[in-house]
């Protein structure tokens, strides 16, 4: 994990700044393959690690999916571990996602608005990073779970101070913690529980979602009246 404890503080910086630490493999001089070869391994990997789980497959079930050699698989990746960090990095700590607090940073856009804003991007793009990160926890090394909390704790951070912004309320107010909390944790509604609700448009879950969430937002914070 590569976060300093000045970090922690910094706001939505501090965030972007919590990744994995990968294995450094240099025996493969040729950087097109490294990459060609790591996005096959890791493309197989993943489908894996959904379908059966981490702790079920194998090296060489990830060798028959993704199509390298088992002898040569380990010019790419150093074991397991070092391609569920990968898979991380790219699917969970990935930027490709605005965070909600700058979301709501902008007060024309209404709590309804931004909250479906973020779940529409966050149930689409981090899907598969949201039911691996759930389904992968139990077999991640300590230091790789510190890094989890280090960036959800960032995130919860960022969140509630936004929120005591968008309110007014004093800093001390822990009323916004508990709020952002279970904002971040309703971002994994979404993936973890769709398999229920397939026969529901995902717009329609969307928009309930949110409404319930700015209800929520509003009843606390009595920031704005719907829009």
């Amino acid at each position: 994990m590569r976060m300093s404890s000045d970090d922690r503080n910094t706001g939505l910086g501090a965030v972007q700044k919590v990744y994995l630490q990968e294995a450094q493999i240099t025996s493969v001089q040729n950087e097109d393959l490294v990459s060609t070869r790591r996005e096959q391994i890791c493309d197989a990997a993943l489908e894996l690690f959904l379908e059966k789980g981490f702790a079920s497959t194998t090296i060489r079930d990830i060798c028959a999916r993704s199509g390298v050699n088992q002898a040569s698989i380990y010019d790419y990746i150093a074991n397991k571990n070092d391609i569920l960090r990968r898979l991380l990095n790219q699917l969970w700590f990935g930027q490709d996602v605005q965070p909600l607090p700058q979301i709501l940073a902008d007060e024309s856009t209404s709590l309804e608005q931004a909250c479906a804003h973020y779940f529409r991007e966050v149930w689409s793009k981090k899907r598969k990073g949201t039911l691996l990160v759930y389904r992968s926890v139990p077999h991640l090394l300590e230091e790789d779970r510190k890094a989890m909390r280090a960036r959800d704790m960032a995130l919860i951070h960022d969140l509630s101070e936004q929120l005591r912004k968008r309110s007014g309320r004093p800093v001390d107010d822990m009323q916004m913690d508990v709020l952002a909390n279970v904002l971040v944790f309703l971002a994994a509604f979404g993936p973890m529980r769709d398999w229920l609700i397939k026969e529901v448009p995902e717009e329609t879950v969307v928009r309930t979602v949110a409404a319930g969430a700015a209800a929520m937002i509003r009843e606390l914070i009595g920031a704005e009246t719907p829009k």
